[in-house]
């Protein structure tokens, strides 16, 4: 049967791929993805035939991975972090009903909400939510709904998306609905090109959060009640005794 992989290459360097997402990726003859993941990937894959498709083209663009699986190519449409996580593979399952003679297999990668806390420290060790503040595919009303459940029930919280040039303000207006259950020094980190060239990580209150710029390349951490600084890192307890030595 013919294959289509759904391979997540985490944050962007080719050392925070996986073994299995490269793996899979050299044995593919066709390499499917939005223009900018394409450009992280492409020099280590040389000899693969690469298509594109800008941004909001997903549904076509996983027509054509279809289309050249269905074609006799091992196919690989690539996302950034991982695939089943703000990523093309709910799509590509939707879309598989039409081409029932491919066959299609998900490689899971490093999503951001990992690979941004792991730069920050440890603000995820207790449960979390992981919220887009993208309102193309959902209506701003279900997402700031969404942050006050959050919210009111502590957990840590990892938004993606948090603005773009049409979106400038919406991290702000997250912090004011967060600000009704957060105090104002709750410590909060943003991590910006993960695994990238300006990659880089800072750490904020709550309160400093809201008049920060960010875009499309950016993480944001919301730590809960408990959430402290250790040593310059973000850490958010679980809940282990340590004994003071």
């Amino acid at each position: 049967m013919n294959k289509l992989y759904v391979v997540g290459i985490g944050p962007g360097s080719y050392e925070e791929m996986t073994l299995r997402a490269i793996r899979t990726l050299k044995q593919c003859q066709v390499i499917v993805g939005y223009t900018v993941y394409v450009d992280l990937v492409k020099e280590h894959f040389p000899d693969k035939e690469f298509l594109t498709t800008p941004m909001r083209k997903e549904v076509e663009r996983c027509r054509l991975a279809f289309e050249q699986a269905a074609g006799g190519k091992d196919t690989g449409m690539i996302c950034s972090g991982d695939a089943g996580v703000y990523g093309m593979s709910g799509v590509i399952l939707e879309i598989g009903a039409e081409y029932p003679q491919v066959s299609v297999e998900i490689v899971p990668g490093v999503t951001a909400a990992l690979s941004g806390g792991a730069l920050l420290g440890a603000p995820l060790m207790h449960d979390f939510a992981v919220i887009s503040l993208s309102d193309l595919m959902t209506p701003w009303e279900l997402i700031a709904k969404r942050l006050e459940a959050a919210a009111s029930a502590d957990f840590s919280i990892c938004i993606y998306n948090p603005s773009s040039k049409k979106r400038a303000d919406y991290l702000q207006k997250a912090c004011e609905i967060l600000r009704k259950f957060r105090s104002g020094d709750t410590i909060c980190g943003v991590v910006s090109n993960i695994g990238r060239e300006g990659e880089c990580k800072t750490l904020y209150t709550l309160e400093e959060l809201q008049k920060v710029q960010t875009d499309m390349f950016s993480t944001v951490f919301i730590g809960n009640s408990a959430t402290k600084t250790v040593n310059g890192t973000m850490v958010t307890p679980r809940g282990y005794v340590i004994d003071k030595k």
